[in-house]
This record gives C-alpha cells, sequence and structure tokens, in this order.
C-alpha cells in the first residue's frame, strides 16, 4: 500500500509535469527534442539505479539486517555508496563530453536546429540524471528497512522543480527556451530528490562509512549480481533506445507521441508490478528454511501477488484499449496539444497495452529471481524479448502503414504493437525457468477471463457515456465516461466473488 501510495504520488505529479510541457510544446520538433534528450541520459539511472542496485544490493542487505548482522550491512551500504559515486561522476562526464555522438547515433532522423537543441539538452540533463543513481541507493536502504512511501513518493519533488519552472517559463519564453529551463530544473529537483531521502537513509544504515568494499566478501557478492542485473536493465535500455531512434525516422511527433503513451503505459506498470515486486523483494529474498520451505514460501507470495496484479492491470488495459483516446485527452489535450494528437497517442497506447499484463507480472517473477541470487535468467529473457520486439518492430514501423495505405506516422504504433507481443515471449520463458526452480505458478484461468469480462462490461459502459454525451466537454465526458467504466468493473467483479473487490468494497 505505501509503495503504491508513493508511485501514484510521483506518477501523477509527472502526468501533471508532462501536460505542462504539452501545453506549450505540442508534438512539434522541441518537444521531439526535448523527448529524446530526456530519455539519452536517464539510461545511466535505469542501468545503475534502481533496476540494477535493487537486485544486486537490497538482496545481500536484506540478508544481512534478516541474520542479525547490522554491521555487515552498514559495510555493504558504505561501500556500494563509494563505488557509486567514482563510476557515475566518470559516466556523467563521459556523457557530457559526447553528446553530439549520442545524438546522432540514437537520434538519426534529427537535423539542424533540432539536433543542436538536443545536443544541448542531453548536456545539461546528464549530471542530474547522475544524481538521481544516488537517490537509488536511498531506495535501496529504505525499502529494505520497509519504509516504502518515502522512497517512492520522492520524485514528486524532482516533478515539482520542472512543473514550476515550466509554467513560469512558458509565457515568457519559446518552445526551445522552455525546454531548456525544464532541463535545469530536472537537474535541480534530482538534487531535492536525494536531500528528501539522504537523512533517513543514513541514520536507518547507521551512517554507513564510505569506501570502495577492497577485499569484502558481501561487497564482492553485490558486485558479482551487479553485472548480471547491470546487463538485464541494459537490454531493455536498448530496446527503449531502438524504439526512439526508429520513432526519430518517422514524420515529426513520432518520438513525443510516444514518450507520452509510455508514460501512460507505465502507470499501472509502476503501480501494481514495480509496487507489488519491490514490496515482495525484500519479503522474498529473506526467507528462511529448507529449500522445500523457501520455494513454498516463494510461490504462496508469487500467486498471491499475481491476482492482485491482474485484478489491477486487466481493467488498466481494457481502458487503454478502449477509452484511451479520452484517457490521453483528459491528460494532454491543452495549448499546442490538439484533439487530434490525443487520438495519435491513443493509437499507439491501445496497441502497446497487448502486453501490459504481461510486463507487470514479469517485473514480478524478475524479482523473485533476484531474490534467489539469480539475474542472469531475467537477463536471458529480457534479450530474447528486446531481440523479438526489435525485429518485429523495425518491420512494423517501417513497412506496416505502406501495407495498410496509412499515414507514415503510425508506423511508431508498430512499434508498441511489437514490444507488447514480445512481452509476453518474456513472461512465458520467466515462468518456465521459475517453475524449474520453484515449482508452478499460475494464475487461475477462470480468475483471469473474468476480470476480463468484467473490463469489456466496463468498456461497454464507457463508450456508452460517450454516445450520451458526444458534445460536452473534454474533462466532463473523460470523467464519467472512465467513472462508468471503474464502477461497472468493480461491480461486476464484487458480483462474481473476486476477493479484491469483495476486500475493497467491505472496507
Amino acid at each position: 500500500m505505501f509503495v503504491a501510495g508513493g508511485i501514484m504520488l510521483s506518477r501523477l505529479a509527472g502526468l501533471i509535469r508532462q501536460r505542462a510541457l504539452a501545453h506549450y510544446l505540442g508534438l512539434g520538433d522541441q518537444a521531439d527534442a526535448f523527448a529524446a534528450a530526456f530519455r539519452i541520459p536517464n539510461i545511466i539511472q535505469n542501468l545503475f539505479g534502481e533496476g540494477a542496485l535493487s537486485a544486486a544490493f537490497i538482496p545481500v542487505y536484506a540478508r544481512r539486517l534478516g541474520a542479525g548482522d547490522p554491521e555487515g550491512a552498514r559495510r555493504v551500504a558504505g561501500a556500494v555508496l563509494g563505488q557509486l559515486g567514482l563510476v557515475i561522476s566518470l559516466v556523467v562526464l563521459a556523457g557530457v563530453l559526447s553528446a553530439p555522438l549520442l545524438v546522432a547515433g540514437l537520434a538519426p532522423g534529427f537535423e539542424g536546429e533540432k539536433r543542436a537543441l538536443t545536443v544541448l539538452l542531453v548536456r545539461v540533463l546528464f549530471p542530474g540524471a547522475g544524481l538521481l543513481v544516488f537517490s537509488a541507493w536511498c531506495l535501496g536502504i529504505l525499502n529494505s528497512h520497509r519504509r516504502f512511501f518515502l522512497s517512492y513518493a520522492a520524485p514528486v519533488a524532482w516533478n515539482l522543480a520542472i512543473i514550476i519552472t515550466v509554467l513560469w517559463a512558458g509565457p515568457r519564453l519559446d518552445p526551445a527556451g522552455v525546454t531548456v529551463a525544464a532541463a535545469g530544473a530536472s537537474v535541480a529537483g534530482s538534487l531535492l530528490q536525494v536531500l528528501v531521502q539522504l537523512p533517513l537513509a543514513r541514520r536507518l544504515a547507521e551512517r554507513p562509512p564510505v569506501s570502495l568494499g577492497r577485499g569484502d566478501p558481501l561487497v564482492g557478492e553485490v558486485r558479482g549480481a551487479f553485472a548480471p542485473a547491470l546487463l538485464s536493465r541494459g537490454v531493455v535500455q536498448v530496446s527503449a533506445f531502438v524504439d526512439s531512434f526508429i520513432a526519430s525516422l518517422l514524420p515529426t511527433g513520432a518520438v513525443a507521441a510516444l514518450t507520452n503513451a509510455q508514460l501512460l503505459y507505465q502507470l499501472p506498470v509502476s503501480l501494481f508490478g514495480m509496487s507489488i515486486a519491490a514490496a515482495e523483494l525484500p519479503a522474498m529474498a529473506s526467507a528462511t528454511g529448507n529449500a522445500e520451505e523457501v520455494s513454498a514460501a516463494l510461490r504462496q507470495r508469487l500467486r498471491q501477488a499475481g491476482e492482485r496484479v491482474a485484478f489491477w492491470v486487466i481493467p488498466s488495459a481494457a481502458a487503454f484499449m478502449a477509452l484511451g483516446h479520452m484517457i490521453a485527452g483528459l491528460v494532454f489535450q491543452s495549448g499546442r496539444f490538439s484533439a487530434a494528437d490525443a487520438r495519435y497517442v491513443w493509437g499507439i497506447l491501445a496497441l502497446a497495452s497487448v502486453g501490459l499484463l504481461a510486463s507487470t507480472l514479469a517485473r514480478l517473477f524478475g524479482s523473485a529471481f533476484f531474490a534467489l541470487g539469480d539475474t542472469r535468467t531475467p537477463f536471458r529473457c529480457a534479450a530474447t524479448r528486446v531481440a523479438l520486439a526489435t525485429v518485429f518492430g523495425f518491420l512494423a514501423a517501417w513497412f506496416g502503414p505502406g501495407l495498410l495505405q496509412l499515414d507514415p506516422k503510425w508506423g511508431v504504433a508498430g512499434l508498441g504493437l511489437a514490444s507488447g507481443l514480445a512481452g509476453w515471449v518474456e513472461f512465458g520463458l520467466l515462468r518456465h525457468a521459475l517453475r524449474q526452480r520453484i515449482g508452478e505458478v499460475r494464475l487461475p484461468p477462470g480468475r483471469v477471463a473474468a476480470l476480463w469480462m468484467a473490463a469489456g462490461g466496463g468498456a461497454l459502459a464507457g463508450w456508452g457515456v460517450l454516445l450520451l454525451l458526444p458534445d460536452s466537454p473534454l474533462f466532463l465526458r473523460s470523467i464519467v465516461s472512465l467513472g462508468a467504466f471503474g464502477v461497472v468493473y468493480l461491480l461486476i467483479t464484487y458480483l462474481l466473488g473476486i476477493p479484491q473487490a469483495v476486500g475493497l468494497l467491505r472496507r
């Protein structure tokens, strides 16, 4: 609950941030430049930060705490912090110096002023992304001590810095100036995000001495798990960059539209996938007993967590598919961002949502492998997904619109579809590998079918509202149609006796 609450606040702040940017940038060249530039330095945070660091650091740190060895946990925390500081400083410096090469390689379709603006934004954003890695270190400490809310709500400070800056700069500067101001605010917000968490993290870790941890076997264990976890996160980043690479070759607006669709897509992934997986990781890593007892405990936790994920993610996917234009319009449609832009984002979002359930369950199953000390299996499964998404995504984006006689800009929707289908392959591989380790973990097929049926009923109710209110203001139509969707879904699942719905309504 605390993880979901923190993520909800940070994601809502992120949506407000993106709406402010969309209001002043729309889907023009400056929006494309900011979206691409934002993605490039963000690789530091995603590679060295939450994903890889959590997978390698939290299990070792949590096991030391569970074994009654706070001094060992303290020593590991200080050594990880020291090594991160050294590595990230070098990576940030290299990123700032090589910004033109990075933009040329990752956004080859950008030219002239658009390319120059992207290079400038990358150089401004890189230090902030480096700071966010230290936020991930704080997250690892806080989560291991079961302090979930602060670590996941801290990005609100980062988002607020950008929102306030954009609202100030928007009426005063041209779109290019707004992007530069937002990039500078991102760096300041990154520092705020670290400072919000650092005092409590240092106190919980008993003010760990910063070192490089040479010769420490516990630090060696973290390093040994970090490299495969880094590769696993790396292949995910490759997928994101390939999508951005291909989108940069498509007409103006493709990169920005893809970014907006991904922001909406990631909302349920974060709320119901990442939050549950993050809460379960320390608990699964702390499981004790013989091999069968540990396996039984993991199976039980995964089944229960998987049912919670499905209850929330299946209606999210259905809403994105059926009412995505209302969601995109409600969140982004303002100023330079038009109704046609909202429908464009909907098309991308609807096709990507084919794999939404698989993506969230894959995060949960991946956490089980991390708890078992196995970071290589998630890497292999993720690499397979990326390879499939890359090949079929390129074919769908480049040749799909011509075959279907569509505007070339719709090629970006093919990227979403390929990614969604490849997500099911990754999840299938993870489930098969986990079955061999701990036994079968499977959601009840009847439960899944019932949830899809309830979500379908909600979608019909939502469209019924749209047909009854064809000329009403966007805000009213969106709120009422999405509200009808939610009420009908919850009512049907309650009548079907789905435990999550029964418990929710009783509370």
